[in-house]
């Protein structure tokens, strides 16, 4: 046995030697431990090797799965895979049942960013949320660099995205909910940028045709309309753009445009804003603006001179072959909505503007026929009258015009501030349309001899987009029927203007001229009068600016009643301050037209028009067409561009032609414009009704020699 070994180790703190003894270990032989190590090692390897197939396998699955796309088409069920070396998506397929059908894209020889595959170029996908409802052709697109990333798209209607060219485009599309279908441009030879951010469309969105020559008369269609730019530099962005009609977007163009605009239908599509709330029908900047109101405005002009041509200047008296038929309606298409009064609109108790056979309350201090008359009442009192005609017939066959009492005005009000589905506003108009149908006199000539008499704006029985209103008149069947409204849409022939209710109802012809005499005299202190709210929520109307304009000049030259202060709540406040000024603003409100305009011409106050379609447009059986004899126009864009001060304006016109058009009106329209009571007895005077019953009695005649 070896001896241990000593080793001496100094301690300092100590200053002292410690000696250690250290016993060797004995030695073991080493070609026993290797192969022990060896098979180790060897297992280790094993088990790791073992591991890296499954860690692939997974890590590939979760590759697989990132980048994957499942699609339903037919009856197979697509997991396509976007690789950047495949030129199309790779797709594995299994049977399924499915609910709609996707298009997968065909592209060529691009460099694409979006839901597209590429050819021979890289592809990333960042497409999410997708929730198709409908077919959905997705795009053809060659030889371009795209960049079009889609994300969170719901997806209610067709939708056609683009077909690309030769281009150079940047398009992200995010949050994107059409709820309708839209159809999307064909871009050709062109470099755009165009980030399109949370649109929703809740109508029809349909951009026009454009291209680097000459266009003339294109022909536009409703439902379709794509877009061509060529040799064009565009930059679009377009965000939170919510449509509630139908959006035509502008043409462009390196070359000069002739008669942009073919048929109303075009022409209808391009105003509806003008027509909607006064302001600038251009949506475009680079849009060719004269050319396109000139145009519009012709075919407005046409279809009055149609509505003109059935006017007669004859008061007949009798009634022979002028029979007037009035369906006896089931109840619930008139009475039970008047019955209904009570909870038309939750702020207002309707039931006292019913009475009186739709007239209202009388106002004692006006003078005898004054009621308090609402807007809305057009329906019952025209009805009432209707009923006492002289010419009305029991017996269908001996009758020339059919009349159908149908209180659809107060239908839709009823409707306009409840949460309601579509199906329950349009359910009465349905349901009378099925009842007529059934009706020999409607079959026999499909309706073009009938009449309706709808209390509201023709606006609010078309609906195609958003929530208000009813389809009524948007029906197939309502086309032929002649509608009569406070408001009419300018390119339907058939929907025919007749003047707002005002608060004054003549009994006698004594009434009228007892009141042309006092108002023909009543003392007008102030030149220029504005009964009105302004508009913040709608920056194109021009009311705050008139309202400036006003207040800022001595009271003499010009008054403000301020309606948003129930100011204008008492009617005989609103008639004695029209009484009391020589001009009366009237800019559009909610709509182009306005029952204040009627209500400062029964006053004798001279209205100043600053939009066509207020009135000059509306009502060509009771307004002449000489608008100069009673208004005064200014054209409501020099107002928003500050090009005129109205009450400066007003003050350069002379005493003498205030004077000529204030008779114009006081003797001339006035006994037109108002309505008289259920048993007036006008012999002297037509009122509106009578115009409006000869006229009609007019069209039919014209109609059937046609």
């Amino acid at each position: 046995m070896q001896a241990p070994e000593e080793a001496e180790i100094f301690n300092p703190n100590q200053n002292m030697a410690i000696t250690v003894t250290k016993k060797k270990s004995p030695k073991v032989s080493s070609k026993k431990e290797e192969p022990t190590k060896c098979s180790s090692s060897f297992t280790t390897l094993v088990r790791f090797m073992y591991r890296i197939p499954i860690c692939l396998s997974f890590l590939f699955l979760i590759y697989l799965w990132s980048s994957s796309t499942t699609i339903i088409s037919g009856k197979i069920l697509h997991v396509c895979v976007s690789a950047r070396k495949l030129n199309n998506l790779y797709c594995l397929s299994a049977g399924t049942q499915p609910n709609y059908e996707i298009s997968i894209p065909i592209v060529q020889n691009s460099s694409v960013v979006s839901p597209i595959a590429n050819s021979q170029d890289s592809i990333s996908s960042p497409t999410a949320d997708m929730e198709a409802k409908k077919e959905i052709p997705t795009p053809i697109v060659r030889n371009s660099s795209t960049t079009s990333p889609i994300a969170n798209v719901e997806v209610k209607k067709e939708i056609v995205t683009p077909v690309v060219s030769n281009s150079s485009i940047r398009s992200p599309i995010a949050d994107l909910e059409a709820k309708n279908e839209i159809v999307t441009p064909v871009i050709s030879n062109s470099s755009i940028s165009s980030p399109i951010a949370d649109l929703e469309a809740k109508k029809e969105i349909v951009t026009p045709v454009v291209s680097n020559s000459s266009i003339s008369s294109p022909e536009a269609k409703k439902e379709i309309v794509t877009l061509v730019v060529s040799n064009s530099s565009i930059s679009s962005p377009i965000a939170d753009l919510e449509a509630k009609k139908e959006i035509v977007t502008p043409v462009i163009s390196n070359s000069s445009i002739s008669s942009p605009v073919a048929d109303s239908e075009v022409k209808k599509e391009n105003f509806l804003q003008v027509v909607r709330d006064g302001s600038d029908p251009t949506v475009s900047v680079s849009w060719d603006r004269e050319q396109e109101i000139a145009g519009a405005v012709k075919s407005v002009e046409e279809q009055l001179q149609v509505l003109r041509s059935w006017t007669s200047d004859r008061n007949r008296k009798a009634c022979d072959g002028r029979g007037i038929y009035v369906y006896d309606l089931p109840s619930k298409f008139n009475k039970d909505l008047v019955g209904q009064c009570r909870d038309m609109i939750p702020w207002i108790d309707f039931c006292k503007y019913f009475s009186n056979e739709g007239l209202g309350e009388p106002i004692p201090k006006l003078g005898k026929g004054w009621y308090r008359t609402h807007q809305y009442s057009l329906e019952p009192i025209f009805h009432s009258r209707v009923l006492k005609h002289p010419c009305r017939v029991h017996n269908e066959n001996e009758a020339k015009l059919f009349y159908v009492p149908f209180y659809g005005g107060l239908d839709v009000l009823r409707w306009h501030f409840k949460n309601v589905s579509h199906d329950v506003k349009d359910t009465l108009g349905l349901e009378l349309i099925k009842w007529l149908e059934r009706q020999r006199p409607w079959t026999r000539r499909s309706g073009k001899d009938h009449v309706f008499v709808l209390g509201k704006i023709s606006w609010d029985f078309r609906r195609t987009g958003g929530s208000w209103g009813t389809r009524f008149l948007e029906l197939e069947q309502m086309q032929n029927p002649a509608k009569l409204l406070i408001e009419r849409q300018p390119w339907h022939v058939n929907d025919i203007g007749i003047p707002h209710p005002t608060y004054f109802h003549p009994h006698s012809d004594e009434d009228i001229m007892s009141w042309q005499s006092k108002i023909i005299s009543s003392n007008r202190k102030h030149l220029v009068s504005f009964a009105g709210a302004a508009r913040p929520y709608a920056p194109e109307n021009i009311r705050s600016i008139l309202i400036k304009q006003c207040t800022s000049v001595e009271i003499h030259k010009c008054q403000f009643l301020d309606c948003s202060t129930n100011a204008c709540s008492r009617s005989e406040s609103v008639i004695e301050f029209f009484m009391e000024s020589e001009f009366c603003l009237q800019p559009p409100g909610d709509s182009p037209t306005r029952k204040s305009v009627f209500d400062s011409l029964v006053s004798g106050c001279i209205p100043v028009l600053f939009d066509p379609f207020t009135a000059y447009y509306q009502y060509p059986w009771h307004l002449p067409e000489d608008h100069g004899k009673y208004s005064v126009f200014i054209d409501h864009k020099e107002v928003r561009k500050m090009e005129v001060n109205v009450v400066e304006k007003l003050t350069k016109i002379t005493k003498k032609e205030r004077d000529d058009m204030r008779r114009f009106i006081v003797y001339e329209l006035l006994p037109g414009l108002v309505y008289g009571d259920a048993d007036s007895q006008l012999e002297r005077f037509q009122d509106a009704f009578s115009i409006t019953m000869t006229n009609l009695l007019e069209r039919v005649n014209r109609l059937e020699d046609s």
